[in-house]
């Protein structure tokens, strides 16, 4: 007989949803390359943190897609592997960095410096 008993303890999926950076308010345009399934896509990005950021698209990849992510803003060039983490249809998807490159992460860091906080409801 088996127990149909839900474990104890916290699931791993509350502390993975908690954000441990803060989200900046941002505007940028992005490139989104699935070499997986030869898609490249465009986007707008509206919120960045050091760990990911959230793309507008009107038809975004499915959670877990692995991609290339290129940022451009009037600051340069940010180019990092990435993950869809989730995905609000017909609106956009989270993406959490993956890899990024030091000299990458030090172009994010300067960016987000002169951020203000993005305003969460």
């Amino acid at each position: 007989m088996q127990s149909s008993q839900k474990p104890h303890g916290k699931s791993a999926s509350t502390n993975a949803d908690r954000r441990v950076n803060t989200r900046h308010a941002f505007v940028a345009t992005t490139e989104i390359t699935d070499s997986a399934h030869a898609l490249r896509l465009s986007g707008r990005v509206t919120e960045i943190s050091r760990q990911g950021c959230f793309v507008d698209v009107v038809h975004p990849l499915p959670v877990g897609t692995m991609l290339k992510l290129r940022v451009t803003c009037d600051q340069g060039a940010f180019e990092t592997q990435a993950k869809i983490l989730y995905v609000q249809q017909g609106i956009g998807m989270g993406i959490t960095f993956v890899d990024t490159p030091e000299d990458q992460a030090k172009i994010l860091e300067k960016w987000l410096v002169d951020l203000p906080p993005a305003i969460t409801v």
